[in-house]
Parts: C-alpha cells; sequence; structure tokens
C-alpha cells in the first residue's frame, strides 16, 4: 500500500481530526515510510468557522468575507461559511429549545456541530445600535447554547461561573460601522467589544481574541477600503497562517 493509498483510505470526514492526526504519527513511527510533507499537510490545516451577517449582497461585509474565505483556503485551511441571511437562518429561540440536551432542529443541529468541530471561528457584521444584527443575535442564542459552547458544574443550578466547551484556539469579529472610533468609544463604549470578546467567547473557552471595526463606511473611498481589504488579508494570515499548528 502506497502512501497516497493511505491517506486517501484513513482520511475520511467520519474521522474526528485529533484521530487523523493521531493515526499518522503512528503510520510514520512504525513503517516509516509516510511522506513528511503529507503528514505536515495534515497536522497543518484547521477547521475555520466564518458567519456573515448581513443582508446586502453587495456590502462591504461581503468584501471581507470574500477576503476572509481566500485566504483561509489558500493557506490551506478547511472553511466551513454560512451566510445567514442569504439561508434565511430562523433566529427565533422556542423556549423548548433552551434547556441543555433538548432537542433542536436540523438546521441548528448542523450548526452546533460545525461550532463544536471548529478550530477557528471569524465573525463579520455591521454595527447595528452597538449591537449584532438579530438574524446573528438569534444564531448566538440557538448555536452557542448549553452542552455545546458552554455548561455548568455538576449540581450547579446555573448561578454559577460556565465552564467554557468551545476547542477553537482562535476567534475574530470584522465590524463595519458609521460612527467615528473617537465617538464610538468615547459616547458608547465600544459595547461590541464586550458583547464578544468577555460575554460569549471568554465565557465559551476562546482566549485568544481579535477584534476590528471599520470605520466610517459610508464615506470611505475605493482606494480606503482596498487598504482595509489588505489588512483584513493580513489579520487572517497572522493568525491563520499556512502553517498553522
Amino acid at each position: 500500500m502506497t502512501s497516497l493509498t493511505l491517506v486517501s483510505t484513513f482520511a475520511s470526514p467520519v474521522l474526528a481530526e485529533e484521530d487523523i492526526y493521531e493515526y499518522f504519527k503512528c503510520v510514520r513511527l512504525v513503517i516509516g515510510f509516510l511522506p513528511e510533507v503529507i503528514f505536515e499537510e495534515r497536522i497543518k490545516r484547521m477547521k475555520a468557522l466564518v458567519i456573515l451577517a448581513h443582508p446586502e449582497k453587495g456590502s462591504f461585509n461581503h468584501a471581507i468575507t470574500e477576503v476572509v474565505v481566500q485566504t483561509l483556503k489558500s493557506n490551506g485551511h478547511d472553511v466551513i461559511f454560512h451566510d445567514l441571511y442569504k439561508e434565511r437562518f430562523d433566529p427565533i429561540l422556542p423556549y423548548s429549545e433552551i434547556p441543555k440536551g433538548a432537542p433542536v432542529d436540523s438546521a441548528v443541529e448542523q450548526h452546533c456541530k460545525e461550532l463544536i468541530a471548529a478550530q477557528g471561528i471569524i465573525i463579520i457584521h455591521p454595527n447595528w445600535w452597538g449591537q449584532p444584527p438579530a438574524i446573528l443575535k438569534g444564531w448566538v442564542d440557538r448555536v452557542v447554547r448549553p452542552g455545546v459552547a458552554y455548561e455548568f458544574e455538576e449540581n450547579d443550578s446555573g448561578e454559577g461561573i460556565p465552564i467554557g466547551l468551545l476547542k477553537a484556539a482562535t476567534a475574530i469579529v470584522f465590524n463595519t460601522s458609521n460612527t467615528p472610533r473617537e465617538r464610538e468609544l468615547n459616547t458608547f463604549g465600544d459595547p461590541l467589544e464586550r458583547i464578544w470578546k468577555d460575554c460569549i467567547f471568554d465565557l465559551c473557552g476562546v482566549k485568544d481574541f481579535y477584534r476590528r471595526m471599520f470605520e466610517v463606511v459610508v464615506t470611505s473611498t475605493s482606494k480606503q477600503r482596498k487598504e482595509w481589504l489588505d489588512e483584513v488579508r493580513g489579520v487572517v494570515n497572522e493568525y491563520f497562517p499556512a502553517d498553522a499548528p
């Protein structure tokens, strides 16, 4: 059996990434002929979850997302991408879904599985009233749920400090705004930073966090937007390089 046959036979999507990693380590140690380049390709590829929430197809948010996805793929990573508006994601959280372990519909279940598997998360959305759009807030409500993203210690009825469950090492949030930076900070206190960094990702166990707000979009020039997109590309390359562990 050749090394390429080994890859095609055992690099099955049914196996967890960590199981494939361990398998290739054993193969290389025991039989000694699995080329280093194939082994390294398996261990540096990451699963990146990308979530977009903007209703206008030609928006700058979409341009950011296109650069994000292209850069991740160019760096050899597996990308799971969702355009919540295009997919018409239902943001309404039914009462029946609130308890841990409660049944959810198939679409939400798939989102939960992808969030659990993600090794990196990138979210793109506009700043609306200092908050994410309602469709994205609903995604958080329904997908970033107990038993998936966090849990409480045994015998804790919910009043304690949650334990984060997400295995993603890094989360990035790209925002757009029509509010000048100084006013955003001094008048509003930049609530999106607190929401994403502290209230969501830190609580769910993701400690490496980066966020960038691009402003003021409505008066920006083509040159400015190109520079912003170059910055996006640079950020993704920094946090999700081709030689990621």
